[in-house]
């Protein structure tokens, strides 16, 4: 009977452990932040018979180091605009097979041949979007239409700037009448001193913790990405998103195959997926960034969440302002690196 006993539980560990050999197909999905609705992960499991190994970075200078670096093998990326030329200069992407995609069909022609990839040859558009200031109205009663208010000192421990030397470079860059891709050191220096000015005036620098804080009401005014503008507002009706009148950014974050994929065909497979009108609808829904495709927008034509210049800025509004895309500095992304950390590094109290 112990025999038995010992035969039977044998057999039990054998089936377990048989159950716990995941045989099926793996592609190595990394992305940024709580960019995606799990939900869809699970449906592409499902459909296509793998497993989708889900990684997540903090930045794309993170994600570049780490596939430049070589070891990985990740199969789909999802870099932003500047973060794709780079990556092309540096030979790390694979050219996409668009008869694997029929899908890209969808995408709306203002997103495709863009500076960073003019040929189209490695990207499909996943979000866009801008980067404008959220503001409480029931504390700022007067317009707003400029990055000059978030250096208002009525408004002194009541902003949230953001953690990210190309955006709070920008906005200091565009509010005195220059290109956010800049190559100018004395323009990078009056930008750099402009940004000291305001640090007395500055609550904290923040990445996606603005988007709690917003919620609660803790500051007055935000500069924040449209996305996050979108899901702040739909949850606190106090809030309000302006494209300022100096410009902005307008970014596209696009989907690729790095050099390092291992599934190649499965990384297609996915890219498609992505961009299958009622998929792009869950991750659009879920996430509140703006979608480029074509069928999932007229889903969402008619919510009320949708209703606004973050979402959906008309093209006229976009038309009249000077919006531009970030592209990659090169080298001269040292005299940045330089110029931010001296911003930082400045006392933030008069």
């Amino acid at each position: 009977m112990k025999k038995g006993l010992m035969m039977f539980v044998a057999s039990i560990a054998l089936l377990l452990s048989a159950c716990s050999r995941d045989t099926r197909e793996k592609l190595y999905v990394y992305n940024v932040g709580e960019y995606i609705d799990r939900e869809v992960l699970n449906l592409f499991e499902e459909e296509f018979n793998c497993k989708v190994i889900y990684e997540l970075y903090d930045s794309n200078e993170t994600m570049y180091q780490k596939i430049k670096a070589g070891g990985t093998n990740y199969d789909v990326a999802f870099p932003s605009d500047y973060m794709v030329e780079k990556m092309i200069k540096d030979d790390l992407l694979i050219p996409l097979d668009y008869d694997l995609i029929p899908n890209f069909q969808y995408i709306d022609e203002r997103y495709k041949n863009l500076p960073y990839d003019p040929e189209n040859s490695y990207t499909v558009p996943y979000f866009w979007g801008t980067v404008g200031i959220l503001y409480d109205q029931s504390v700022i009663k007067e317009p707003v239409d400029s990055w000059s208010v978030l250096w208002d000192d009525a408004y002194k421990g009541n902003v949230f700037m953001y953690d990210s030397q190309r955006d709070s470079l920008m906005v200091a860059l565009k509010l005195l009448g220059y290109s956010m891709n800049t190559h100018d050191i004395e323009e990078l220096e009056e930008a750099k001193q402009l940004l000291i000015d305001q640090r007395p005036l500055v609550y904290a620098y923040v990445t996606d913790q603005v988007i709690d804080n917003m919620i609660a009401g803790n500051a007055a005014l935000a500069v924040v990405y449209s996305g996050d503008a979108t899901y702040i507002m739909d949850e606190n009706e106090n809030m309000n998103y302006v494209i300022p009148k100096e410009g902005s950014n307008i970014w596209v974050d696009s989907m690729v195959i790095p050099k390092t994929a291992q599934n190649v065909e499965l990384a297609h497979e996915f890219i498609n997926f992505m961009q299958r009108p009622d998929i792009a609808l869950m991750n659009t829904e879920y996430v509140m960034y703006s979608t480029p495709n074509t069928e999932t927008l007229k889903m969402v034509a008619d919510q009320e969440w949708t209703q606004n210049d973050a979402y959906s800025p008309s093209e006229e509004l976009l038309a009249t302002l000077p919006m531009e895309t970030f592209r990659d500095p090169g080298e001269f992304i040292k005299q940045y690196d330089d110029i931010w950390t001296q911003v930082l590094a400045a006392p933030n109290r008069k």
